[in-house]
């Protein structure tokens, strides 16, 4: 495919980063304009996304990423997704009247994990000191940052909240009394002053990866840790009108730490694609990419065909996502037969000329499938504001759900970064938005909601249990050919994101589009299946869809018997990506338009 596209892929042989913000993407490059390598750049634009996205993450949150080094080309990756705390047991909840995990407050808190895990990419394979890569997030916490225009408006739909209970929160985000306006220079200052303890915790030692340590110290052992642990006694307002403590504690920080492991890889398009296991839903996109192998040549995306063949592949990959991914613990995740090809031969004869509007799961290995009991609830399309797009609020461009009890559909950043080393680094980072729990008032921040996607009931791969992670949406990608890293990309989007990225990978791998054309290109997702967030619903047989899809395209997916939501013309998907062809060195990067906020930049 070639034509129009909204701005250049970017070309070049020094370094590339793509991310969803320009302050962030700047941020990154300015690192490597320093001598940083790409984990450095990463680190330090991720830092910087907690600040200019905070609606979509923000440090109590998570962060998964998939890295390769110029030196070791086999992907690993980074898990900070933390896990349950050691207090948030079954009966914990049941206790409080509860028959699920609330979306918003602080019980739905896991263990922040994403401060650790940049600080652990730092000490690891960075070359920069925690002062150098952190300096960018003080000065923006510090002297401020102008904030895009959906801050102010998600902080508009919590205000009453934050008015009548999240006081904490109401302190930060309603100075005067009122929601920061659209491109107002916002300052945090007692974030500013966590970051200072942070790296002052590191003056006098004299090893960077000693630095690093400390640091790490001072956040799951020290300062941060207690701060967190005196909040853990005060009540909130839950989304649910419970009115009650969180259970995450300071122990729970200082037992938590986060850890390298290896991808999960499937070959497709003489590339191999590399993602994180089954505690995320990275493998499902794997498991689309062999349906559509057995199906044939991959699909022409413009079509109706082969958007009726992506969309039913997905919807039987979340069924699968629904019935065995998790962090199970005591059955480990059957994923060898989940991705074996003769399995997936057989998912893809599932799929009809004709749209299915049911919960399909599968029989890996002939194992019985099983879903939660509340996991199978409906609800009209379209009768909740964004029900079954968690960062696209319909009609607007790539912006969050939020409701004004704090429940959000999911949220998520994302950066990429190439060096001219050839490092590359795909990253996730999500959670702990500032409308997911009230804000702690000595740190600066909020905890997160991961545990929503963990169910009280029992026996399933994702059911709450102390130390388990949740089954996070977050989910990076690098990709391979000949066994030489050549592509990092990602999205947020909760439960889209790999949808999305299937569609990029489908147009780039596939049909040789650039990086630019297969994120420009034309998006679509279904929401026919489980949703990860509250209310946890299903639309069934919705097909979701941006509006410059040809009619006739449209009407052919209905005439299969899709419910085809219509959507604005750039409303769908927020893929980055940053590329290194090996045999030339030429690096390349490309970013979302929608929005006009995500933003690739390199030389």
């Amino acid at each position: 495919m070639t034509g129009f596209t909204t701005r250049p892929t970017l070309t070049g042989t020094f370094g590339m980063v793509s991310s969803t913000h320009w302050i962030a993407s700047q941020t990154a490059m300015a690192i490597l304009e320093q001598g940083g390598n790409a984990f450095d750049a990463a680190v330090a634009g991720g830092f910087v996304l907690h600040l200019v996205e905070p609606h979509l993450n923000g440090p109590g949150g998570d962060l998964p990423a998939i890295i390769t080094t110029a030196d070791d080309p086999e992907p690993r990756v980074l898990c900070g997704q933390g896990p349950a705390p050691a207090g948030a047991t079954e009966a914990h909840f049941r206790g409080l009247g509860m028959d699920r995990v609330p979306g918003a407050g602080p019980l739905a808190a896991a263990v922040p994990g994403a401060v650790d895990a940049w600080l652990l990419l730092l000490r690891d394979h960075g070359s920069m000191s925690p002062a150098q890569v952190l300096a960018p997030a003080q000065h923006y916490a510090r002297h401020g940052h102008p904030l895009v225009p959906r801050v102010g408006a998600t902080v508009a739909a919590v205000q009453d909240l934050f008015e009548s209970d999240w006081t904490t929160s109401a302190d930060l985000w309603l100075r005067g009394g009122r929601p920061p306006g659209p491109g107002e220079l916002f300052t945090n200052p007692a974030w500013a002053d966590t970051l200072d303890r942070l790296v002052a915790a590191a003056e006098g030692v004299r090893d960077r990866e000693a630095q690093v340590e400390a640091v790490r110290a001072a956040w799951s052992q020290g300062f941060v840790a207690e701060a967190v642990d005196r909040f853990a006694d005060r009540a909130f307002r839950h989304s649910d009108g419970t009115v009650a403590p969180g259970v995450l504690t300071g122990q729970d920080l200082a037992d938590f730490s986060a850890t390298w492991e290896p991808a999960v890889q499937r070959d497709w398009q003489g590339h191999t694609i590399a993602k994180a296991g089954p505690w995320g839903q990275g493998p499902a996109l794997l498991q689309v990419l062999g349906m559509l192998d057995a199906l044939g040549d991959p699909p022409d995306l413009e079509s109706a065909d082969g958007v009726h063949a992506v969309a039913e592949a997905w919807k039987l990959a979340m069924a699968d996502r629904e019935a065995w991914f998790g962090d199970s613990g005591d059955e480990p995740v059957p994923l060898d037969d989940l991705l074996d090809q003769a399995y997936l031969a057989d998912r893809a004869q599932l799929i009809a000329a004709t749209a299915d509007r049911t919960v399909r799961p599968g029989a890996p290995g002939g194992r019985t499938p099983r879903t939660a009991a509340l996991a199978g609830l409906t609800e009209v399309a379209g009768s909740a504001p964004g029900v079954g797009e968690p960062t696209v609020v319909r009609d607007e461009p790539a912006e969050p759900d939020v409701t004004p009890d704090g429940v959000t559909r999911g949220d998520t950043c994302h950066l990429d970064v190439v060096d001219r080393w050839g490092n590359l680094v795909s990253a996730t980072p999500s959670g702990g938005w500032l409308q997911s729990s009230p804000v702690i008032p000595e740190l600066g921040f909020p905890l997160g909601s991961r545990l929503q996607m963990m169910w009280l009931e029992q026996g399933l791969p994702s059911s709450l249990r102390p130390g388990r992670r949740p089954r996070t949406t977050l989910t990076p990608t690098l990709v391979l050919r000949d066994g030489v890293p050549v592509l990092a990309c990602g999205s947020p989007g909760g439960d889209q994101q790999d949808q999305w990225q299937s569609l990029f990978l489908v147009r780039h791998l596939g049909h040789a589009a650039t990086l630019q054309e297969a994120i420009d290109a034309p998006a679509f997702h279904t929401t026919s299946f489980p949703g990860s967030f509250e209310p946890r619903v299903v639309e069934p047989g919705v097909l979701v869809i941006e509006d410059r899809y040809p009619e006739a395209v449209r009407a052919a997916l209905r005439a299969r018997g899709h419910e085809v939501l219509e959507q604005g013309p750039w409303t769908l998907g927020r893929m980055c990506a940053v590329g290194r062809d090996p045999g030339t060195g030429l690096l390349s990067a490309g970013a979302n338009p929608r929005g006009m906020q995500g933003y690739a930049v390199g030389r």
